[in-house]
């Protein structure tokens, strides 16, 4: 019983273990959806704590899978878990975890990455931007193949405050390939140091937390597996929308090992580019002989705003596209190879 004055903390009635609901319904782990399941609670505990405070908190799990992470979730006396699972193989099993956790759980067979989320929490549950993070918390163990991909289109919600972000500045705690975790928590000089780690660092808050060794999961993966927690900040460190960013970083660092400024080139057309690149790295003050990795978070600010201002003065600028000039390069030589083959040949023939 209860002390007088205080709440029950809520415990799971006694279950299969997640070892027997993957025996039960038959699950394995499919490799093109890069599946890895995490059968020790003892790690699905320490990754839940990561997240904070989650007792009454509203959590949205992403790709539960057979359920070790959802059992320490709802073990921290969370109010209400939202549960995303693309895979309607392990829906049963997740099934009986709700009724063993009456109103506490809503299932959605979906994708993720299509799921609207705008509507997945009660509205009360709103914080101003400026505030402190709303009690809502994202958590998942993501496969592989989708966990890149995701993280950037939820930084792209960070940045336009929609999404996940329509509440507020929600907090999220999610396992990357460690290298993936190592690129996106990388510093200045680092040999990690890349795209997801500008893209992420100048709006979010981003801790390394934990690393988890591969042979943790079944079935095993080749490599081990990082635990990496998100705040998104009250101010971004570059105040430019999300699609001018990700293209100045996105071409920064398409020749990693050149000097940078052989990547900024590729945001002009052939026709001017060494004098529009040389006008955009001294006006930003950034020294054109620094690789990509070596770049501060200031110097990618400076070039963010000076690209803006020039595209504001050229807006065909920010439209203009590299690899579809090279593209069209390519196509255009093949096209005049082929006329002086055809005319050569017509030539021979009339020999």
């Amino acid at each position: 019983m209860a002390a007088p004055g205080k709440v029950a903390a809520f415990r799971l009635p006694p279950l299969p273990t997640v070892g027997d609901i993957i025996k039960l319904f038959r699950l394995k782990a499919q490799k093109q959806l890069s599946q890895n399941f995490l059968l020790d609670l003892r790690l699905t505990d320490k990754i839940v704590r990561q997240a904070g405070e989650l007792k009454n908190a509203h959590v949205c799990e992403v790709g539960p899978g057979p359920g070790g992470i959802t059992r320490s979730i709802l073990s921290a006396g969370v109010e209400q878990l939202l549960l995303i699972e693309k895979d309607a193989r392990f829906i049963p099993g997740l099934q009986m975890l709700s009724e063993a956790a009456p109103g506490k759980v809503h299932i959605v067979h979906g994708d993720i990455l299509t799921y609207k989320m705008e509507k997945a929490f009660p509205k009360h549950l709103k914080k101003n931007w400026e505030d402190e993070p709303p009690n809502i918390h994202i958590i998942g163990n993501l496969p592989f193949s989708v966990s890149t991909p995701l993280i950037i289109k939820w930084l792209e919600n960070v940045s336009k405050k929609d999404g996940p972000f329509i509440y507020g500045r929600t907090q999220m705690t999610l396992t990357f390939q460690k290298e993936v975790a190592e690129r996106l928590t990388a510093n200045p000089g680092g040999k990690q140091r890349s795209r997801l780690s500008i893209m992420s660092q100048h709006l979010c808050t981003v801790e390394n937390c934990f690393v988890i060794p591969g042979q943790a999961f079944v079935p095993k993966p080749e490599v081990d597996v990082a635990v990496v927690h998100f705040t998104p900040l009250v101010q971004p460190k570059i105040q430019q929308p999300f699609e001018l960013v990700e293209k100045v970083v996105k071409s920064v660092f398409q020749f990693r090992r050149k000097y940078c400024f052989r990547g900024i080139g590729t945001l002009f057309p052939e026709s001017g580019r060494l004098k529009r690149t040389e006008e955009l790295m001294m006006t930003a003050n950034v020294d054109p002989t620094l690789r990509p990795f070596q770049l501060s978070m200031s110097q990618f600010r400076n070039l963010c705003n000076t690209y803006r201002k020039m595209c504001d003065e050229d807006p065909s600028l920010f439209v203009y596209n590299y690899r579809q000039e090279l593209r069209q390069k390519k196509k255009m030589r093949t096209l005049l190879e082929s006329t002086s083959q055809l005319e050569q040949t017509e030539e021979e023939n009339q020999l």
